[in-house]
């Protein structure tokens, strides 16, 4: 019987990210009274640094209210720990008395799983519970917070095409996604017709060639009068280069602590700025970078993504007695339905957007990927179709 639990989360914050830590306590509480419950704070850094608070000792109530607010209540980090890294970690949860740790994350997250269960020697179980709004987990159909996240670039782009029909010009709205396009081609989800922006969409999954782009805003301008780009921050050229790193001065270009570039950090904003007054002078034209507003925004939380973040803590827990593993999401055909996988399933791996989501040949969305959308980000509103 587990008697303690540890819960961490990883990663960029989303919208339901606590509902995933209140469905995997809640369950804890049902499934094993009298056991404790105990978030860490900051990751794998606060198990390291051994603080953590009780989450068993708070009300269902509160647990609730915390489960409906979004970001990350206990803290993230984006640690990547080695091996001397993960023996304290080790520590910190041996510390504890843990028997199962479940930690809720993307899949750098799911990696540190894998690690620190191939350190362990036994005796404790380690659970990934999937999140991030970057859609991009193996094994999962979807993950949590990509929903939330897409029906407020959906809703964001919906709106800026009926402002860019009143008053026509280039729109471009840089999305977060360093290797997958799935945030990105949601801008696409609540279009009013073939007419409607996004016109074009660019993706990490296509190489980004300027003239191209130039040629495929010009013919968008000679057809519709108005041009809507969404494009990924994580969008390379032809040798795997981000879009940051051909553009952006080196100067002005910043990485992180493992060496990446940090793609919503730098002006790749004002770089296509730049190519717009350069290669289209004179032409009305407006850059837009979401960075972080899409992950957490309260405004946009679904109902769909909440419920289902909380299911996937619920059986996270639910699961421990069958070892370690990772959460996944994946569709039967009629339903979401979550299912246990092995951890190395996921672990340090990337799901891309299928290549068939897109148009051969085309900056955009095909209907395969816009029925994906569909499915997954029901149309919320009906406006009316404008006189221009």
């Amino acid at each position: 019987m587990a008697e303690t639990f540890v819960i961490a989360q990883g990663g960029g914050p989303t919208a339901v990210i606590n509902q995933t830590v209140v469905g995997a306590t809640l369950e804890a509480m049902k499934r094993y009274p009298g056991c404790r419950v105990l978030g860490a704070l900051h990751g794998v850094r606060g198990i390291r640094d051994g603080r953590f608070v009780t989450l068993s000792d708070l009300t269902e109530t509160e647990l609730r209210r915390i489960a409906a607010t979004p970001g990350a209540a206990l803290g993230s980090t984006r640690d990547k720990p080695d091996a001397a890294y993960c023996e304290k970690i080790m520590k910190g949860l041996r510390a504890v008395g843990a028997d199962a740790f479940v930690n809720i994350g993307g899949n750098d997250t799911s990696g540190t799983q894998a690690i620190l269960r191939d350190a362990s020697g036994g005796g404790m179980t380690f659970m990934h519970a999937p999140k991030t709004i970057d859609n991009d987990l193996m094994e999962n159909d979807h993950t949590p917070g990509f929903i939330s996240a897409g029906e407020m670039v959906a809703g964001a782009f919906l709106s800026v095409d009926l402002d860019f029909r009143a008053l026509p010009g280039v729109y471009v709205g840089i999305v977060m996604g360093r290797h997958a396009g799935f945030l990105t081609a949601a801008a696409a989800a609540w279009r009013l017709d073939e007419e409607s922006g996004p016109h074009l969409v660019y993706v990490p999954e296509r190489a980004f060639e300027r003239a191209r782009f130039i040629e495929d805003v010009k013919a968008t301008l000679a057809r519709h009068g108005r041009c809507l780009v969404a494009m990924s921050e994580g969008v390379s050229d032809a040798e795997g280069r981000s879009l940051v790193e051909t553009l952006v001065p080196a100067e002005m270009q910043e990485r992180d602590a493992h060496g990446n570039i940090k793609l919503s950090g730098t002006d790749l904003g004002q770089a296509i700025e730049r190519i717009l007054a350069e290669d289209l002078a004179g032409q009305r034209a407006r850059v837009d970078t979401f960075g972080y507003l899409p992950r957490g925004n309260i405004a946009t939380i679904s109902e769909t993504d909440a419920r289902e973040a909380f299911d996937a803590g619920a059986f996270a827990v639910a699961s421990v007695e069958k070892g370690d593993g990772s959460v996944a999401l994946q569709f039967d055909g009629g339903q979401t339905v979550c299912r246990l996988v092995e951890l190395d399933a996921v672990a340090g791996k990337t799901r891309h957007m299928p290549d068939d989501y897109l148009l051969a040949g085309e900056n955009r969305l095909s209907a395969a990927g816009l029925a994906y959308l569909d499915r997954l980000l029901p149309r919320r509103y009906d406006p009316a179709k404008p006189f221009v």
